[in-house]
């Protein structure tokens, strides 16, 4: 699917205090494309702003998605938009799905979830309860009010546990991973501080088995060369340099590249690109460790090279 698809908001309820769902449907009301744990969608509002928000509906029910929207006091006008102005009959523009988060097979699971954050876990926890993993799942937010699908959580009884900050205060990360075997994967998702207590609570551990997914881009430092490197590619065989004050994402569309993007902050996967030749300097936050090792592909809305010259599928 592309851009130009459409959807229709056929339910938009309260979620939890700040959050809403919307029930998302083609307008014929024909089927949607199949989706994974883990994956999201791009959401295109009236304003042309693209989003990205996490499938937390059923992934059975080929007919309807569902995402959860936060509304964000500090962002840039997208969630106010959907809290605010976005209507039951509304159409947005759609994309996707895409998943960079992919659920990998395995006995156990220990999952995290920082407020949203719950929205990529609540499909991976129906996953792993039909298929007779052993899970649990550790949730925490700001209140409990604030923390949405709780009712749908209840079921699955002291598997999950509710954490709210103003009743228990932060997360106990290091207690709660402090059992988990070496088979164990842990899946996190949530702000940039639980990101950052759960690599350090899980260092001890091959890095392979924590896979985290971040909403807002991680900070980094300077890239590895500052000169120019140049660019070529492949599919026409075009060259461009690509100099400090370049993407190169920007650099290849100036020669003819066309490539789709979204939130250009090397956070929601959508121009991910094939490396043929060269190394990257990954500056996402998606990429597993692994995965930037093997140097295959890089996101050139924030990513660069350490070599002088990058061949890119483009």
């Amino acid at each position: 699917m592309d851009g130009t698809d459409r959807l229709v908001v056929r339910e938009k309820t309260r979620a939890a205090e700040g959050v809403v769902a919307l029930t998302l449907a083609r307008p014929d009301g024909g089927r949607l494309p199949d989706w994974a744990p883990g994956a999201h969608v791009d959401l295109t509002l009236a304003s042309g702003a693209t989003r990205q928000y996490s499938l937390c509906g059923d992934r059975w029910d080929a007919h309807t998605y569902r995402v959860a929207v936060l509304r964000e006091v500090d962002g840039r006008g997208g969630s106010a938009y959907v809290h605010d102005e976005l209507a039951v009959g509304d159409t947005v523009g759609f994309g996707g799905p895409r998943n960079h988060f992919a659920m990998v097979p395995s006995a156990r699971y220990l999952f995290v979830a920082g407020g949203i954050g719950i929205t990529p876990l609540l499909p991976m926890v129906g996953q792993a309860e039909l298929v007779g993993a052993d899970w649990a799942l550790l949730y925490g937010g700001r209140s409990r009010d604030s923390m949405a699908f709780r009712d749908e959580l209840a079921r699955f009884g002291d598997r999950v546990r509710l954490h709210p900050q103003d009743e228990a205060g932060l997360l106990p990360l290091a207690s709660f991973v402090a059992d988990a075997d070496e088979g164990t994967v842990v899946y996190c998702c949530g702000p940039g501080p639980l990101l950052a207590a759960i690599e350090d609570a899980t260092a001890h551990r091959p890095p392979h088995l924590l896979r985290t997914e971040r909403f807002t881009a991680a900070e980094l430092g300077a890239p590895v060369r500052g000169e120019p490197f140049v660019v070529e590619l492949a599919r026409t065989g075009v060259t461009v340099t690509v100099g400090p004050e370049l993407s190169v994402l920007e650099a290849a569309r100036r020669v003819g590249a066309t490539a789709l993007s979204s939130c250009e902050q090397g956070t929601c996967g959508t121009c991910e690109t094939a490396v043929l030749a060269g190394v990257p300097d990954h500056r996402d936050s998606i990429l597993a460790d692994h995965e930037r090792a093997a140097g295959d592909c890089l996101f050139p809305c924030v990513s660069r090279s350490c070599t002088d010259r990058l061949v890119l599928d483009l």
